[in-house]
């Protein structure tokens, strides 16, 4: 979730309803220019006890995120308080219950994602070795309590924290329990990114599937292999989901514009702090008439603040969030951009996985969307067959997208080997949810502590 530091006064005012489609129009970018944004969440614990660190406590969230300052990260402050840290590649930021996250920096190729996630795991490592933390890269807490859980100093949290459990049911789940990989990508053009919005929302399910890994819920099987996306289900209906609108004809910025205004608000941040403002509605904020910012309309900085609190299977912002994967270790972090760059980044494999998936229909994905949490690869497929069919497939595409990119490192390798933890996924024919499920029920006796060293970093 985005971290804002101080209030853009200077900020314009937004004047016409005309203005709300700037940042989406503004994020066309030539092909030449597309970057690869890569963000992934891990869980913090005590490697003597497995408990989660409070911020305060010694050795805790906050001198963890200050002991990043010897790898040349800097401070990003709240009311006085670290919530993040600054640096050459992107932010590390805190998760509501102390889950920290990589917000990578915009890079040109698979190569540089893959070794800004090596240089951010080695850091953070180095330093869990100090002060006797670890880091867990799975969809779910395996056995915490909302209860055991630190809550994050950060004004937002609070609001959400507080307007969740009016909503949904498994809101705080989302927000203490959950970790996951997100990629954003550019387009080039309104319709450029209306067909990765429809791919990438018709395969959201596929690699829910390649990626889940939280079956356990504290302590047991929970009968998923993502209760992570079950959670989205029941977290609140008006900001997420499969969005069926990006499907109709003429869909485009304008049209997402609409969606987002429907989108009930969180949030107004002004002189560095959060004002509560969840439930209201930026329609109501465009006339001046927000009850708690009375006669006061929003700055564009508003709006793209309100972009930041809708949290539908894919996201637009000026880029496209994939927003479907759930949490796991180094390898897979590298798939998760390696699948839908391939996908997305060339034309000819952007229109053959269109080709595969536009004769379903809207009932179609849906259903498929809400089988997956719990029936992974093995979920049933329009016209026949099941995903793991489907999965083989939609790889072969990516790798020939990633192929026709060319990227290659320093010994002539291009980007196609970064989908290989997938394609063992697939010739397994178990997620990776389903894999844990085997050693829970088999070498590990039922022994759920038996996880932490299988899935740390």
């Amino acid at each position: 979730m985005s971290t804002r530091q101080v209030s853009e006064s200077n900020d314009p005012i937004i004047e016409d309803i005309s203005q709300l489609i700037e940042p989406m129009a503004g994020g066309e970018k030539p092909k030449e220019d597309w970057r690869i944004g890569t963000e992934h969440e891990k869980f913090v614990y005590c490697t003597e006890d497995f408990h989660a660190p409070s911020y305060e406590e010694p050795g805790g969230i906050k001198d963890l995120l200050l002991a990043l300052e010897e790898f040349g990260w800097e401070p990003v402050l709240e009311n006085g308080k670290v919530i993040a840290m600054s640096g050459d590649d992107g932010t590390v930021s805190l998760e509501p219950a102390g889950q920290l996250e990589l917000s990578g920096a915009p890079l040109e190729n698979l190569h540089q994602t893959c070794n800004e996630t090596g240089r951010h795991l080695t850091q953070v490592k180095a330093i869990g070795e100090k002060t006797g933390k670890a880091f867990l890269g799975m969809g779910m807490w395996p056995d915490k309590t909302r209860e055991e859980l630190p809550i994050m100093p950060k004004g937002r949290y609070g609001i959400m924290l507080n307007h969740m459990p009016r909503v949904g049911n498994l809101g705080l789940d989302m927000m203490l329990r959950t970790c996951t990989i997100q990629v954003n990508l550019d387009y080039s053009s309104e319709a450029d990114m209306a067909q990765k919005f429809r791919v990438g929302l018709a395969l959201q399910p596929l690699a829910t599937a390649l990626f889940a890994s939280s079956p356990f819920t504290e302590g047991k099987p929970n009968g998923f292999e993502s209760f992570r996306s079950h959670i989205w289900s029941d977290t609140d209906p008006h900001r997420t989901g499969m969005l069926p609108f990006v499907f109709e004809d003429g869909f485009g910025y304008e049209r997402y514009a609409q969606y987002m205004l429907d989108v009930p608000m969180y949030f107004v941040f002004r002189d560095g702090k959060y004002i509560d403002a969840a439930g209201l509605s930026f329609r109501d904020f465009l006339k001046g008439d927000l009850s708690v910012l009375p006669g006061e309309k929003p700055t564009m900085a508003d709006w793209n603040d309100h972009l930041s609190t809708a949290f539908p299977e894919v996201r637009l912002k000026s880029f496209l969030e994939m927003r479907g994967a759930d949490g796991g270790p180094w390898h897979r972090i590298c798939a998760l951009p390696a699948f839908w760059v391939g996908l997305l980044y060339d034309q000819t494999a952007l229109d053959a996985a269109w080709d595969r998936v536009k004769g379903w229909s809207m009932e179609e994905r849906e259903a498929l969307r809400n089988a997956v949490p719990k029936q992974g690869l093995d979920t049933p497929i329009p016209n026949g067959g099941k995903l793991i069919d489907l999965a083989g497939e939609i790889l072969d595409i990516a790798s020939a997208g990633l192929s026709a990119r060319a990227r290659m490192n320093t010994s002539g390798d291009n980007e196609t080997g970064f989908l290989d933890p997938l394609r063992d996924v697939v010739a397994k024919g178990k997620s990776p949810a389903a894999q844990l499920l085997d050693l829970y029920h088999g070498e590990w006796n039922g022994d759920l502590t038996r996880i932490y060293p299988e899935m740390s970093f």
